[in-house]
C-alpha cells in the first residue's frame, strides 16, 4: 500500500500557502544554473511552468508531440477564465470562488489546494494582462466580465471566444523568449513513452520522434508532466484527437498514483453527434448560457420547427428545475437534465438527442450586433459545422465528453507519489473534486505553471539529494529496451483490425456503461466486455508500416492499448464508489434525479496504485477532511 501524505501546511486556511513558501527550502541563483527539470507538455500549465521555471535560471528542456507548443490543446478552451477580482463589486472575493470550487465539485476536492487557487486566481489576470492578452474590456476601459455556471457573481474574464487561445499565446511568448535566451530547448514532435525511476527518484524521460522513430532517452533532476485529460478514453469527445493519456499512465505504471479516475466531465454546450464516422466533437462555450436560454418542447415527439412552437408550448427546463442559477446551472447537473428531457422523448434533431440553445429572446433585446460582439465567432463555427444560422433559428446542443478531474495523484507540492515527479493542470486530481466549474481549468493551468510549482519545485531540488546520473544509466536502458520491445510487437502482429476500430468500440462500451449515468450492472458489463476486447487487441491487432519513421497507426496503437487499461481502471473505480457525486452518476444512488452523496463511506479521494499486469489495482484513500465548508446536500435551485 503506498503512503498518500498530502503535506497539506498547518495553520489557518487563509494562511496555508503563505506560510508554506515562507518554509520552503529556496535554490540560490547560482545554483539554479546547475539543475535541469524536463516539462512534457507545453499547453497553459506546461508552456507556463517551463517560461517560468527558465526565467528564474533553471535549464529546462521542453517537449511537445506537435510541430509547434501552439497546437496544444489549450487553444480550444473558448468561454473565460475565472479569477476573484470583484470588479463588478457584486459579492466576489476569494472566499466565495473558493466556497463555488468546493460545492461544484461537490465536496470531493481538498480544501488546501482550492483556497490556494482561488488566491492565485488574482495574480494570473495581473500577469496575462502584462503579456498583452487583449481581455474584453467595458466601455471605460476596465476589465469585462461575464457569469459561467455555478456561480451567482461575474467573475470570469474572457476574450470573445478565443479566451484559450490568447492566454496560450501569452504563455507562448513568455516560452519563447527563454527559447531565444537559450535557458529552454524545446523538442518538437517528440512522444514520452516512459519516466525513468532510479533510486526511488524521477529522473528523466524516455520518447519517440515521431517524424524519424528514434528512441531518446533524457536526463533531468525532476520531471513535470503538463499532458492534459483523458477524455479520448470515450472516443468521441470534444478533445483534440491528439489528446491521450500514455504520459500520465506509464508514469502510474512506475509507481504514480492515479486518483479518481471515474471522474469524468460531460459538457452540456456540445454539438450533436452527426454521424458513425465521426472523429471528434466540437464544443459551444458554456459562455453562450449567459444570453441563450435552453429549452424543449413540452410535448413527446413535437419535430416542429422551433419558431412554429409557441412559448407556452416550450420547457424552458433549466429555468424550471433550478430557478436560482437557471441556465448556468453546473454542468454536470445541466448535462443531466438534457439527457432526461431526450429520454423523455422531447429531445429535438436526429434521432432526438438534442435541446434548443435559443438566442431569439437576447437578439431581440440586446440587438443582433451585441450577441455578435460577444459571441460573433463561436456563432460562426456552429454555421461552418451544422449550416445552420444561430441568429436565425436555435443551435442544437447535446452532452458531450469535455474534461476529466480525475487525475495523477499529487500532495500540495504538485508532487506525485514518485519523488521528483510533479503533475501539473489537467493531468493531476488536485483542484475540481467530481465536477469542474466552466472557466476553471484555465485558471488551474496557470496557476499551477506560473505561481506553484516554481515554488515547490525549487523546494524539492533544495531538499534532496540526488544522485549524479546519464543516458547510459541501466534503468535507461531498459526502458528503452521495454518500448522497442512493445513497437515490435505491435508491428508483427499482422491482424486484422485497425487500431481505429479498437478505439471506436472502446468508447462505445464507456460511454454507454461508464457516461452520463451508471449502474452497478451496467459496469460489471463493461469489467467482463474490456478485458475481452484487451485480448482480442493484442491478438488481432493490424499496424502497417515499421518504427524507424513516421508511423501514426503505431503512434496511436500505443495510446489505445494505454486507454483500454484506463477504461478497465475508469469503471472499477465507478463500480466502487458507490455514491453519486458531480460527474459520478450512479443511478442507484439518487433523490430525484439530483446525486446522492455518502460523505459517511465516500468522503476520500481514492488514490489506485498499480500491482502490476494482470492483477487487480490496489486501492488506497486519503480522507477528505472539510474543516472551513459545511458538507451539504448541493442545491442549485
Amino acid at each position: 500500500m503506498l503512503e498518500l501524505n498530502a503535506k497539506i501546511p498547518s495553520g489557518p486556511l487563509e494562511q496555508k500557502w503563505d506560510n508554506h513558501r515562507f518554509n520552503m527550502k529556496l535554490v540560490n541563483p547560482a545554483n539554479k544554473r546547475k539543475h535541469h527539470v524536463i516539462v512534457v507538455g507545453a499547453g497553459l500549465a506546461g508552456g507556463a511552468a517551463a517560461a517560468t521555471m527558465a526565467e528564474l535560471g533553471y535549464n529546462v528542456s521542453c517537449f511537445v508531440f506537435h510541430d509547434s507548443p501552439r497546437r496544444a490543446h489549450s487553444i480550444a478552451a473558448q468561454g473565460g477564465i475565472n479569477a476573484a477580482k470583484n470588479y463588478q463589486n457584486d459579492g466576489d472575493s476569494v472566499r466565495r470562488l473558493f466556497y463555488d470550487t468546493i460545492k461544484g465539485g461537490d465536496f470531493r476536492a481538498r480544501e488546501a489546494n482550492v483556497y490556494r487557487l482561488a488566491q492565485v486566481s488574482v495574480n494570473i489576470i495581473d500577469q496575462c494582462v502584462a503579456q498583452g492578452v487583449p481581455f474584453a474590456r467595458e466601455y471605460g476601459g476596465l476589465l469585462a466580465n461575464r457569469s459561467f455556471g455555478g456561480a451567482q457573481v461575474s467573475r470570469t474574464f474572457y476574450a470573445r471566444g478565443q479566451t484559450g487561445q490568447q492566454l496560450l499565446l501569452g504563455a507562448y511568448q513568455a516560452l519563447e523568449r527563454q527559447i531565444g535566451l537559450k535557458k529552454v530547448q524545446m523538442h518538437t514532435h517528440e512522444e514520452m513513452l516512459d519516466v525513468v525511476v532510479i533510486n526511488g527518484q524521477a529522473r528523466g524521460i524516455i520518447t519517440r520522434n515521431l517524424l524519424t522513430g528514434k528512441i531518446e532517452s533524457h536526463v533531468a533532476d525532476a520531471v513535470v508532466l503538463a499532458t492534459g485529460g483523458y477524455g479520448n478514453v470515450f472516443f468521441l469527445s470534444t478533445n483534440a484527437k491528439y489528446s491521450n493519456v500514455t504520459a500520465s499512465w506509464r508514469a502510474h505504471k512506475k509507481g504514480a498514483a492515479f486518483a479518481n479516475p471515474c471522474y469524468t466531465q460531460i459538457h452540456p454546450t456540445c454539438i450533436p453527434v452527426h454521424g458513425e464516422h465521426q472523429s471528434k466533437l466540437t464544443l459551444m462555450s458554456e459562455s453562450l448560457r449567459n444570453d441563450g436560454r435552453v429549452w424543449v418542447p413540452k410535448k413527446q415527439g413535437d419535430n416542429r420547427a422551433p419558431s412554429a412552437i409557441p412559448e407556452h408550448e416550450r420547457d424552458y427546463y433549466l429555468e424550471r428545475k433550478y430557478p436560482s442559477f437557471g441556465n448556468l446551472a453546473p454542468r454536470d447537473i445541466s448535462s443531466r437534465a438534457a439527457k432526461e428531457a431526450c429520454d423523455d422523448g422531447r429531445g429535438v434533431g436526429p434521432g432526438g438527442l438534442g435541446v434548443y440553445l435559443d438566442f431569439g429572446d437576447a437578439i431581440k433585446r440586446l440587438g443582433q450586433q451585441t450577441i455578435a460582439e460577444r459571441y460573433g465567432n463561436l456563432f460562426d463555427m456552429y454555421q461552418r459545422i451544422t449550416d445552420e444560422n444561430p441568429y436565425q433559428q436555435p443551435m442544437r446542443i447535446y452532452p458531450a465528453v469535455h474534461y476529466t478531474m480525475g487525475g495523477l495523484w499529487v500532495d500540495y507540492n504538485l508532487m506525485s507519489t514518485i519523488p521528483g515527479l510533479h503533475v501539473a493542470g489537467e493531468a493531476n486530481f488536485s483542484d475540481h473534486g467530481a465536477n469542474r466549474l466552466g472557466a476553471s481549468a484555465l485558471m488551474q493551468g496557470l496557476a499551477d505553471g506560473y505561481f506553484v510549482l516554481p515554488y515547490t519545485i525549487g523546494d524539492y531540488l533544495a531538499s534532496n539529494k540526488l544522485d549524479k546520473v546519464d543516458a547510459s544509466h541501466p534503468e535507461f536502458r531498459a526502458a528503452e529496451e521495454a518500448i522497442r520491445a512493445q513497437q515490435n510487437k505491435f508491428l508483427g502482429m499482422k491482424g486484422k483490425r485497425t487500431v481505429d476500430s479498437f478505439h471506436k468500440e472502446l468508447g462505445k462500451i464507456m460511454w454507454e456503461y461508464c457516461g452520463m449515468a451508471r449502474t452497478r450492472e451496467g459496469l460489471s458489463k463493461a469489467l467482463e466486455l474490456i478485458p475481452a476486447l484487451k485480448e482480442e487487441f493484442w491478438s488481432n491487432l493490424n499496424v502497417p508500416g515499421s518504427a524507424e519513421s513516421l508511423n501514426q497507426s503505431l503512434e496511436r496503437a500505443g495510446r489505445v492499448a494505454d486507454f483500454i487499461e484506463l477504461g478497465e481502471l475508469m469503471c472499477r473505480d465507478a463500480l466502487h464508489r458507490e455514491e453519486s457525486c458531480g460527474g459520478h452518476f450512479r443511478s442507484e444512488y439518487q433523490e430525484e434525479g439530483e446525486a446522492k452523496r455518502n460523505d459517511d463511506e465516500f468522503a476520500y479521494v481514492a488514490a489506485w496504485e498499480y500491482a502490476g499486469e494482470g492483477k487487480a489495482s490496489i486501492l488506497n484513500k486519503e480522507p477528505l477532511v472539510y474543516e472551513n465548508v459545511h458538507l451539504s446536500t448541493r442545491s442549485y435551485k
